[in-house]
């Protein structure tokens, strides 16, 4: 049980238990339902938009089948390679309800489920991922919600961290209205941050989806603005994941936003040439 609050908003201090309820000697938690809720909305968003490809209703089902396992195992192999320590044994690995998962991981561990079915079915890649990109943002707004149920991924008053340069960010939280109580100790709501960061982006995407000029640029839009914010806030995180002085996530999220940049400007530049050239043709 966790004392949350949010003083300068007049919310709290209120408290927080993890455990929805217990069926005998298992526990449900709120973590698992919300994150469960968020993989069914991203999975009914890409139903949605499945359409454009064209794919039906079976071809997505399979989509999701091999995607969502792997999408998980993704994310707790991720979080083990990179916490070998916090793993003593081999039995260890496998205790998925004790907590350790990591985004990143269910993100590659869902792309190779979403290659599979459509090498398999024969299937544009490119125009299945744009479908499924915006869902993934629904996705990850409601799931960090598991995190302020769970009051952990927080970031800590003081320093900021931006690839290995710290700076002194007390000023910004000194005047920043959201600043959130945890069991007395003032924090960064971080979940609070990329949920709505998410969810602008998600809006953003969706409406620029009937401005769509060629497969992948969805995907390319997603890349980028989560990219972009996540290697922002990340700098905020106490918890986050290391590799020498670097934060994991955020190199990854900074190489995400700026390959995604590279790219939608090298297509922006090179589709005006083709129209231009077809136009001579006819």
């Amino acid at each position: 049980m966790n004392t949350i609050g949010f003083p300068r908003l007049g919310l709290g201090p209120f408290e927080l238990v993890p455990t929805a309820f217990s069926l005998g000697t298992i526990s449900v938690q709120w973590y698992g339902i919300i994150i469960v809720c968020g993989m069914v909305l991203a999975c009914l968003y890409a139903f949605w938009r499945m359409k454009s490809v064209p794919l039906v209703t079976d071809d997505m089902l399979d989509i999701a089948i091999v995607c969502i396992p792997l999408g998980i195992v993704g994310a707790r192999l991720y979080y083990v390679l990179t916490s070998l320590k916090d793993f003593p044994t081999f039995w260890d690995v496998f205790k998925i309800w004790e907590g350790g998962l990591a985004i990143y991981g269910g993100i590659i561990g869902g792309f190779l489920g979403v290659f599979l079915v459509c090498r398999r079915k024969k299937k544009n890649l490119l125009a299945v991922l744009d479908c499924i990109a915006p869902g993934v943002m629904i996705g990850q707004l409601v799931g960090r919600w598991g995190n302020f149920v769970n009051a952990e991924a927080y970031g800590v008053i003081g320093p900021y961290d931006f690839l290995g340069h710290t700076c002194d960010a007390t000023s910004f939280a000194a005047h920043n209205p959201f600043i959130m109580t945890i069991n007395n100790m003032y924090v960064h709501p971080t979940f609070l941050y990329e949920s709505v960061w998410n969810l602008i982006g998600f809006l953003l995407i969706n409406a620029f989806w009937k401005h769509k000029k060629y497969n992948g640029q969805i995907l390319l839009l997603y890349l980028t603005w989560y990219g972009f914010g996540r290697a922002v806030i990340e700098g905020f995180r106490g918890d986050s994941l290391y590799i020498g002085s670097l934060r994991i996530s955020q190199l990854l999220a900074f190489i995400c936003f700026a390959a995604g940049v590279i790219l939608l400007i090298a297509f922006a530049v090179k589709r005006p040439g083709k129209q231009a050239e077809k136009t001579n043709q006819n």
